[in-house]
């Protein structure tokens, strides 16, 4: 992953003072729950895949990845809402180079910051 303990994520400019450090604070948190490598990433490739609620809380709790849609938003909810071991156990690293072109658009820039340059 791109950002590490010496470089932490860079804060934008032009945010008031609490806006932003609450942004960095935010941004440090998500990037601490990142595995080190998407080699890391070793989730199911087919199959249906209940999550626990505490990732999918809000909305569709199982997965059918034998159908894009909902593997997509399996991807989307994981990635947003997952926590540090969560990631490795629901998600696979070819799986999400494969979608990450669509997925990158369906994701918030905080995703899409920590993910791009290893999906790239």
């Amino acid at each position: 992953m791109p950002s590490s303990p010496q470089h932490p994520a860079p804060t934008p400019s032009g945010l008031s003072g609490a806006v932003a450090e609450d942004l960095a604070l935010y941004r440090e948190k998500f990037r601490r729950r990142l595995p080190e490598s998407l080699d890391e990433l070793h989730g199911p490739t087919q199959g249906i895949v209940d999550l626990p609620l505490h990732v999918a809380w809000s909305g569709m709790t199982s997965y059918d990845l034998s159908k894009p849609r909902q593997r997509m938003g399996l991807y989307r909810t994981v990635l947003h809402e997952g926590l540090r071991d969560d990631l490795p156990r629901y998600l696979d690293r070819d799986l999400l180079l494969q979608l990450w072109p669509v997925l990158r658009t369906l994701v918030g820039r905080t995703v899409k910051e920590r993910f791009l340059p290893a999906c790239a």
